[in-house]
């Protein structure tokens, strides 16, 4: 139903060396860049990701209650995607491990990027 989300950024070269590193265990390759946007994909998936300056020149904050979640082959990608937000500088919002009450096992990370935006890493196994 997405084709295409996108998240404010305050400065597009350290999100980009963020967004490369995490994005990397979950199989997303950066496409495109440019000072203003820079999108990412996977191969096989219709949906794409976008860092974006805001179009009110504004600064970029991140939304209360707002996250994007991320599909990950496995647990080890799972682990791998928390491990290098927080080497990249990201937040900690809950580390890699099974949320109970979910059905079939439902294993996530949950981070914050150097802006603040609120990222979720999971696999259902």
């Amino acid at each position: 139903m997405i084709a295409y989300s996108t998240l404010g950024v305050n400065d597009m070269a350290r999100a980009v060396a963020f967004y490369d590193r995490v994005f990397a265990p979950l199989g997303a390759t950066r496409e495109t860049t440019s000072e203003t946007w820079t999108g990412y994909a996977r191969a096989g998936d219709r949906g794409r990701f976008f860092l974006t300056r805001p179009f009110d020149r504004h600064a970029a904050t991140s939304g209360n209650g707002a996250m994007l979640a991320f599909h990950a082959p496995d647990r080890a990608a799972v682990d791998a995607f928390h491990a290098a937000a927080l080497e990249m500088g990201g937040a900690d919002e809950g580390p890699p491990g099974v949320r109970e009450g979910m059905d079939p096992v439902f294993y996530a990370a949950y981070v914050r990027d150097c802006d603040g935006n609120k990222l979720c890493a999971f696999v259902r196994k």
